[in-house]
C-alpha cells in the first residue's frame, strides 16, 4: 500500500527503469515520496507506472555521459539515487564512461543542488582488480566519496528477484541444454540477496536512516558456490541436467567469441570476476553494515526462486515432484 503524505520530497533515481531500479522506485513509492525516474529510453518506462499513485512516478530523458543531462534531471529534488551500471560494454557505454564518469557527475550535480546521495556499487569493487567492472566500480565509490562525503554507498552480492539475470539465464538454458557448464568447477563463492531486500535499505537511506559517508554490503543468508546456486535453480525447476566443469582458460577462449554477439552470455571480463568469491566482508559483519544489521531478515532463495521459476517447469505452476 502507497502512503499519502502531505508535502512529499522528490526523490531521483537514475537508472530506475532497469532491474534493482525499478524495485528502489517501488519501495520508494509506498513511502510517499514522488519519484523521479532518469534513464536513457523514458518511452521504455511505461512499466514504472503502476508502482505508485497516478502522477506520483515521472520518468525524464537522461545520459550519465551527458552532464548537462543529470543537472536537469536533480533540478527541484531533495535526493539523488545512482542505480545506473552495466555488467558488458557496448558501443559508447563503457564501464569508465557509466560507473566512474557517471557516478562522479551524479555526485557533483547533487553537491550543486545542495542534496544528499545514495550510490548502489558492488561487492567485489576493487580499484586493484583485474576486472575492468570491478575497477570501475571503485573508482565510482572514490568518485563519490570525493565529492560528497556524507553519500550511503551501498553494495549488493549477487541480486535474484522476477527479472534477474542469472537464475533465469540458466534456468532458461536448462530448458534446451542437456548440460550445464561450470566455470572454473562451479567454486566461486556467492551471497545471493533478493532485490526488494536490497531496495528496502536503499530507500531507508533516502529517509535518512542509516549512518552517513558509510558503505553497506547486504548478502543473503546463505554462502553458496556457483554448482550450488545451479543445483538449487534445477531442483525448483524440476530438471536433472549434467554438469561438465568448464577450465578458465577455455572459458576465457569462449567468452571471447560470446563477445560478438550483442547481449552476450558470458565475457572474459566477467571471467575475471567470477575467479573471486562475491560474499560480503568479515569487517562489514563486525561492524553491523549487512542487512543483519540493519534489522532486515535476508529472503531465502528457498523461498524467492519458486515464485518466478516455475515457468521453466515443464508443468508450469503445477509441481509434479518429477525431473525431467
Amino acid at each position: 500500500m502507497t502512503t499519502i503524505i502531505s508535502n512529499p520530497k522528490r526523490i531521483t533515481v537514475f537508472g530506475g527503469s532497469g532491474f534493482l531500479g525499478r524495485h528502489v522506485v517501488r519501495a520508494l513509492a509506498r513511502r510517499g515520496y514522488l519519484v523521479r525516474v532518469a534513464c536513457r529510453r523514458p518511452d521504455l518506462a511505461g512499466h514504472l507506472q503502476p508502482l505508485g499513485n497516478v502522477g506520483q512516478i515521472q520518468a525524464v530523458q537522461a545520459n550519465l555521459r551527458y552532464r548537462w543531462s543529470v543537472d536537469r534531471a536533480l533540478e527541484g529534488s531533495d535526493h539523488a539515487v545512482n542505480a545506473v551500471g552495466i555488467l558488458f560494454e557496448s558501443g559508447r557505454q563503457r564501464f569508465s564512461a557509466v560507473q566512474d564518469f557517471g557516478a562522479r557527475a551524479v555526485a557533483e550535480a547533487a553537491r550543486a543542488a545542495g542534496i544528499g546521495m545514495t550510490q548502489i556499487s558492488a561487492i567485489g569493487a576493487d580499484p586493484q582488480s583485474e576486472s575492468i567492472y570491478a575497477r570501475s566500480k571503485a573508482l565510482g565509490e572514490q568518485a563519490v566519496r570525493e565529492t560528497l562525503s556524507d553519500a550511503v554507498i551501498v553494495r549488493p552480492s549477487i541480486l535474484f528477484g522476477p527479472e534477474d539475470d542469472f537464475f533465469n539465464r540458466f534456468a532458461g538454458m536448462a530448458r534446451f541444454s542437456p548440460i550445464l557448464p561450470l566455470v572454473g568447477g562451479g567454486h566461486t563463492g556467492f551471497q545471493p540477496v533478493y532485490v526488494a531486500d536490497v531496495a528496502e535499505v536503499v530507500a531507508r537511506a533516502v529517509d535518512g536512516n542509516l549512518a552517513a559517508g558509510t558503505t553497506y554490503e547486504l548478502g543473503g543468508p546463505e554462502v553458496l558456490s556457483f554448482r550450488e546456486c545451479m543445483e538449487k535453480m534445477l531442483e525448483v525447476v524440476e530438471r536433472k541436467r549434467m554438469f561438465v566443469d568448464l577450465p578458465w582458460s577455455l572459458a576465457r577462449l569462449q567468452a571471447w567469441f560470446l563477445e560478438f554477439m550483442p547481449t552476450p552470455l558470458l565475457t572474459r571480463d566477467q571471467i575475471t570476476l567470477l575467479q573471486t568469491d562475491n560474499v560480503v566482508s568479515e569487517a562489514a559483519v563486525e561492524d553491523g553494515r549487512t542487512l543483519e544489521g540493519l534489522g532486515i531478515r535476508p529472503q531465502a532463495l528457498d523461498t524467492i526462486l519458486p515464485t518466478y521459476l516455475w515457468r521453466f517447469r515443464k508443468t508450469g505452476q503445477f509441481v509434479t515432484g518429477k525431473v525431467a
